[in-house]
């Protein structure tokens, strides 16, 4: 699989990356061993997770398979802290407890070091230099070798990246940020993916297959084994259900067909290969629906395809992006 650099930074990283979201919950260390194993053995190095993912679980399983699976110089491991089982605090960006939650998070894994270390979420009530020094102090003891954010908007990461570059030597630039990118969600493309080819930050795309709706497996249905017809993850698919997907998704279902692919591959080119993507974070079901995805690797849509699939999902940007001087 082809590598590329996340951000302006020396890391280098699969252009696809393996998403843990369900790994603990609803994956079981069986199907996460071969999810892992396949993803190692198409040439993936990028794998994703949280210390909240199924409760600390997602890190546990993950760090039960390194090593004795895949050596773990064959990884890079990618970890987010920050956001807290608290019903009125949902995020804690203190320097206390992410450094803490760092701790926690290696002794999970089994490991020395993560080689992504993210703020899962923006803190409105702790000052931003205070939770960006815990990044600083994370790279500077080792425990991380580069940082990132998760869920910044525009004007967050742009302050957040700004700072860190106006001490160049003393604190660590920021490598990444995650967002949902796809195309059912393409709001980044408003503020926050200028923001980060300006600032030289690499974007990790959450739910490139917009949620799994972009597979075309809601058409006609909820299928009885999809995220949609889960209590838990109902409500996550329920918005990408609407007209405005049907269109779209069936646009990528004409394109697929066109191009003798599936769809999920037919999405995950597009989204794989937009400017300042560094590697959408895919989350599979089982090993089958990954070894799918990953075969996107041959995959480059033709330009016309491209230009297609972009009008029929073109979010709508008025002011302040419209230029009103031409109108």
């Amino acid at each position: 699989m082809e590598q590329r650099h996340l951000g302006r930074t020396g890391l280098r990283v699969s252009r696809i990356g393996l998403g843990t979201l369900t790994w603990g919950r609803d994956t079981d260390e069986h199907d996460a061993a071969e999810q892992l194993k396949a993803f190692w053995e198409a040439g993936g190095t990028l794998v994703d997770t949280a210390d909240v993912y199924g409760g600390g679980e997602a890190e546990y399983l993950l760090g039960r398979l390194v090593d004795g699976l895949v050596p773990r110089r064959d990884l890079v491991i990618a970890t987010k802290a920050g956001s807290v089982a608290d019903p009125h605090r949902r995020v804690d960006g203190s320097r206390g407890h992410l450094l803490a939650a760092l701790d926690a998070s290696l002794g999970r894994l089994g490991t020395d070091y993560v080689d992504l270390w993210q703020l899962h979420a923006f803190d409105p009530e702790t000052p931003l230099e205070e939770t960006l020094q815990a990044l600083d102090l994370a790279v500077s003891s080792g425990r991380a070798r580069y940082a990132g954010v998760s869920g910044f908007c525009g004007w967050q990461l742009a302050k957040a990246a700004t700072w860190q570059l106006a001490a160049p030597g003393t604190r660590t630039r920021l490598a990444a940020t995650q967002m949902e990118y796809s195309l059912l969600q393409r709001g980044v493309e408003r503020e926050v993916l200028p923001a980060a080819l300006d600032l030289g930050v690499g974007l990790l795309p959450s739910s490139p297959l917009g949620r799994g709706v972009l597979t075309g497996k809601y058409r006609t249905g909820t299928p009885s084994d999809s995220r949609g017809a889960s209590e838990l993850l109902a409500p996550f698919v329920e918005p990408y259900l609407d007209d405005a997907a049907s269109r779209i998704v069936d646009a990528v279902t004409t394109a697929a067909e066109g191009l003798a692919t599936s769809p999920a591959q037919v999405a995950l080119a597009w989204v794989r290969d937009r400017p300042g993507v560094a590697a959408p974070i895919v989350g599979a079901r089982n090993a089958q629906q990954l070894t799918e995805a990953l075969s996107v690797e041959t995959l480059s849509l033709p330009d016309e395809i491209c230009q297609a699939l972009d009008d029929v999902s073109a979010p709508v940007h008025r002011y302040p992006d419209q230029d009103w001087s031409t109108l």
